[in-house]
C-alpha cells in the first residue's frame, strides 16, 4: 500500500468573535498536539500575543516562529500563505525547527475560505508537501444564526466546512442551539456538528478528520464526503436574507463504468462554467483507466490534481461528486455528468 506522507493541514476559520483563539489555546495545551505547527493569520499582533500570554515558557527559535512549552510550534503569517508554508517545511527539513507532523492554519474572522483553499491546493511545492485534511469552522451559538444570514463570509465558511463547532453553548438556550443546528444542517448537511464550551474538544474530532484516518493513513471516503444524496440549503430555515443568496449542496452519483479520460473534461467544463459560484467540489472517482480510486477536489475555477487512493477500494464502487455553491444549476450539472 502506498501511503500519503504529506503533512495534513487543518484549516480553522470562523466569523469574528466565534471563539477560534479560545479553541486554539486549548488545542495547543493538549498533550496530543505536541507535534503540531500552527500558522496564525492575524491582524496586528493580538493573535499570537494572546496565545503566548498563556504559554509563558515559550521560546523564539526562528523568525516569526515560537516553540511553546507543550511542544507545539506557533508561527505568524508574515508573508503569503504559500511562502510561510514553504518556509516552515524547509526549516523542518533542515532541523532548524522541531519536526512537526500536522499543520493548523487559523484565519482571520472575515476570511473567505475559497482563496485560502485554492492557495493550499494549487502551489506546486505546497501540494507536494502538504495535503488538506479538513476545514473546521467555529460558529457562535448566540449570534451565529444572525451572522450567516447577514454576512456572506460567515455563510461561505459554514457552507464549505467539514466540521462545524457550535461554541459558547453554555451561554445559549436549547432553543437557540436547536435553531442554529437546524439552519446549519440545511446549509451544509455534509458537515459533522459538535457543541463545545470554553473551547474544550478532543483534538481527534477535528484533526485527522478528513480523507485519511490517523493510524494507517488509509482513505476513508465515506467520512470525507459525508453529504447526503441531495439537499437544498436554507429554505424555511434561515432568515430571508439567505434566500436571495442561496447556497446549495448536492451529490451526483454515477454508477456506470467510466474513465478519468472521459470525466476530467466534464469536470474542467464544470469549473470553467460555474467556477464563480462553485465554493467547493470533492469526490471519489472509480475510473477503469486508473489503478485505484481517485479523490478529486476543486475550488471555484480550478480542478486540482487528483489523489490516487492506492490500497483502498469499496464493496460497491460508485463515483460520487459533492458540489457546494451559490446558485448552481443543479439540473444542468447532473445532466452533463450523467451523460459521460
Amino acid at each position: 500500500m502506498a501511503l500519503d506522507h504529506r503533512i495534513p493541514v487543518t484549516l480553522l476559520t470562523g466569523f469574528l468573535g466565534s471563539g477560534k483563539t479560545t479553541l486554539l489555546n486549548k488545542l495547543l495545551n493538549h498533550p496530543g498536539m505536541k507535534d503540531t505547527a500552527v500558522i496564525i493569520n492575524e491582524i496586528g499582533a493580538t493573535g499570537l500575543d494572546h496565545i503566548l500570554a498563556r504559554n509563558v515558557e515559550s521560546q523564539h527559535i526562528a523568525d516569526n516562529t515560537v516553540l511553546l512549552e507543550s511542544g507545539c510550534l506557533c508561527c505568524t503569517l508574515s508573508n503569503e500563505l504559500a511562502d510561510t508554508m514553504r518556509d516552515l517545511f524547509f526549516k523542518r527539513q533542515l532541523e532548524a525547527i522541531p519536526r512537526f507532523n500536522r499543520l493548523v492554519i487559523e484565519t482571520t474572522g472575515m476570511a473567505d475560505p475559497g482563496p485560502i483553499l485554492a492557495n493550499l491546493l494549487s502551489e506546486p511545492v505546497v501540494v507536494s508537501t502538504y495535503r488538506l485534511d479538513a476545514v473546521v469552522v467555529t460558529i457562535d451559538s448566540i449570534y451565529g444564526l444572525q451572522q450567516i444570514a447577514e454576512h456572506g463570509e460567515a455563510r461561505k465558511q459554514a457552507a464549505v466546512a467539514d466540521v462545524l463547532l457550535l461554541t459558547k453553548t453554555d451561554l445559549a438556550t436549547e432553543e437557540q442551539l436547536q435553531a442554529l443546528s437546524t439552519a446549519l444542517e440545511a446549509l451544509n448537511p455534509g458537515a459533522t456538528q459538535y457543541r463545545i464550551r470554553h473551547g474544550e474538544i478532543d483534538p481527534a474530532a477535528i484533526v485527522d478528520a478528513g480523507l485519511f484516518d490517523p493510524e494507517g493513513k488509509q482513505a476513508q471516503p465515506q467520512r470525507w464526503l459525508r453529504a447526503p444524496s441531495r439537499s437544498k440549503a436554507g429554505r424555511g430555515m434561515l432568515p430571508q436574507a439567505v434566500h436571495d443568496d442561496e447556497i446549495s449542496s448536492f451529490t451526483v452519483t454515477m454508477p456506470k463504468p467510466l474513465t478519468w479520460y472521459q470525466l476530467e473534461p466534464a469536470l474542467q467544463w464544470l469549473c470553467a462554467t460555474f467556477g464563480e459560484n462553485l465554493l467547493r467540489m470533492k469526490g471519489i472517482v472509480h475510473a477503469e483507466d486508473q489503478p485505484a480510486p481517485l479523490a478529486i477536489h476543486a475550488v471555484h475555477h480550478t480542478l486540482y490534481a487528483p489523489n490516487l487512493l492506492e490500497g483502498w477500494d469499496e464493496d460497491e464502487p460508485l463515483t460520487r461528486v459533492v458540489l457546494i455553491g451559490k446558485g448552481l444549476d443543479e439540473l444542468r450539472i447532473r445532466d452533463a455528468l450523467m451523460q459521460i
